[in-house]
């Protein structure tokens, strides 16, 4: 009964007795792995789990010929032995056999001997990247809400925290050269209530210091998570401009943003401007040292640009067709500074809008045209469709969902996700997909307990489709999901359950946002349209 499925699980004739008496031997190379199993399974069995000698009622991990991620794990009277390519391999393999022992053992709590089943599993992801976009700009949440999360990440074998630190709501990474976007822009005086509704009069705000960065980080590595942080510009950055005036293109001062949707403040393009954020960058990169860094490049309103003698004088300089073809040379700066510094740029699927920048990754949110486009154009591509794995988007038709939002996305909806689009079976740009990354928005959802109900069991359904082969076997997954919500309960997991919202769960009269095919057609079709209008 795991989540993700493996590629293949045979049961075979016997168990294994884990007891106190039970010792842990691993490769030296290993040891970081041995020591989190040790800390997960010692206060369940009243024993240390010590190093020992391989042999007989012992639990080994090794290394094998295997990819990096994959491993293989047996168990039965004699012992239990997890052969693993790498350390992510062994990691994946101590977190399936946990999914063997009772899902109690899971409140890490004495509960005297488990039994494991005899088995032989043999696994190894389908894809290379498995995500999760986590927005803390929106609605802030503590290192400690952020650290558990990346062990429920770990749970599921994910392997990317895509952290939304910037919006218009909210900055939330110290940078010690401008401390004005921490003092200034991690604090917004109030939030909306629901989409459009009132204002709720509480300030909201906080922020990560850089100390607290490296713990994050350092947290998820241990874990084989990679980090990537988004720093979203040019639009999206109303709390940087509140903090630095200078940044924007208007002359009156702006408060952080304290409504949700589409914001028409937006960074100038002054060299002063892209010097700045290069400055951001270089302290960014140095806390977060994985090879991917986003830089958004969504939802970027080209009104100010339009009215802006220095954005229209930076046009007619450097040639450009339009304001489409201004974004698409601020981004390409950034991408220019991050290859030299050996790094990879990611950006929403806009960036396609007005030329893409060589090299970069695209995260392909609006459905799956972006994906098609970049992949057949020779980028790479994370997919994250917003109709597929967006979950802020309710999950079910009723109206005691917490606060409504888009279309229904319900955990079989998820479930069905397949990360390459169907454009490309058979193509070989296929081989671009990455893999794909869901997404969990914070305009809506205000506190950890309302993360935990809009991301699980969605989340546990989402990492069968990126670990586990292309085959779905809907039945078969519910019958394990039932074992797994045991395992959620037993870590304090608040999820939604199947007959819809508990009482704590609903918000009635908070304002949502309801489904409207019309307006989402034709969202569609302006889409497609710039993308046609793209070189």
């Amino acid at each position: 009964m795991i989540v993700p499925k493996p590629v293949t699980h045979e049961a075979l004739p016997g168990h294994f007795v884990l007891d106190s008496g039970t010792a842990l031997v691993a490769d030296p190379a290993l040891s970081e792995v041995a020591a989190w199993l040790r800390g997960e399974l010692s206060p369940v069995t009243g024993g240390e789990l010590p190093p020992g000698r391989p042999g007989p009622g012992t639990i080994t991990i090794g290394l094998d010929d295997l990819p990096p991620e994959a491993y293989r794990l047996t168990a039965g009277p004699g012992g239990v032995a997890i052969d693993a390519g790498g350390a992510a391999g062994a990691f994946y393999g101590a977190q399936t056999l946990r999914q063997l022992l009772p899902p109690t053992a899971y409140r890490k709590a004495w509960s005297g001997p488990l039994t494991l089943p005899a088995v032989r599993i043999e696994d190894a992801p389908r894809f290379g990247y498995r995500g999760v976009i986590l927005d803390v700009a929106r609605h802030f949440m503590t290192k400690a809400d952020v650290l558990r999360f990346i062990d429920l990440m770990a749970m599921h074998k994910l392997n990317h925290l895509h952290l939304h630190l910037t919006d218009d709501q909210g900055w939330r990474l110290e940078i010690r050269r401008y401390p004005r976007l921490t003092e200034i822009g991690s604090w917004r005086k109030e939030s909306q209530a629901g989409w459009n509704g009132a204002m709720d009069g509480r300030p909201h705000g906080g922020f990560y210091t850089q100390d607290d960065i490296r713990e994050i980080v350092a947290y998820a590595g241990r874990r084989h998570i990679t980090v990537v942080p988004e720093i979203d510009l040019p639009g999206h950055t109303q709390a940087a401009i509140a903090a630095y005036p200078w940044l924007g293109n208007l002359s009156e001062p702006l408060e952080v943003g304290t409504t949700w949707g589409i914001g028409s403040n937006v960074l100038n393009v002054s060299d002063e401007t892209i010097t700045f954020f290069k400055n951001v960058f270089d302290e960014v990169l140095e806390l977060f040292p994985g090879s991917l860094v986003c830089v958004g490049g969504d939802e970027c309103p080209k009104d100010q640009w339009r009215e802006s003698p220095s954005a229209q004088r930076r046009i007619a300089e450097l040639g450009l067709r339009d304001e489409d073809g201004l974004q698409s040379w601020f981004i390409h700066q950034f991408d220019d500074y991050l290859v030299e510094r050996g790094r990879r740029l990611v950006g929403w699927d806009e960036i396609l809008e007005g030329g893409l920048a060589p090299g970069a990754v695209v995260a392909s949110w609006r459905a799956d045209l972006g994906a098609v486009a970049a992949a057949k154009a020779g980028h790479d591509v994370i997919t994250c469709p917003n109709t597929s794995v967006y979950f802020d988007y309710r999950q079910g038709p009723g109206e005691d969902e917490p606060v409504p939002f888009g279309t229904v996305l319900t955990l079989d909806d998820v479930y069905a996700f397949e990360p390459i689009p169907a454009e490309l079976h058979g193509d070989a740009a296929a081989e671009r997909i990455l893999g794909s990354q869901c997404g969990i928005w914070t305009e809506l959802i205000d506190s950890n307990r309302r993360v935990d109900y809009m991301a699980f069991p969605r989340l546990s359904a989402f990492s069968e489709t990126v670990w586990s082969t292309a085959e779905r076997d809907l039945p078969g997954f519910r019958r394990r999901l039932a074992v797994h919500l045991e395992r959620l309960d037993a870590i304090g997991v608040e999820y939604r359950h199947e007959e819809g919202p508990l009482p704590w769960q609903t918000r009635p009269g908070v304002p949502g946002r309801p489904e409207d095919p019309v307006s989402w057609q034709a969202t569609i079709e302006a889409w497609t349209s710039n993308l046609r209008k793209a070189p």
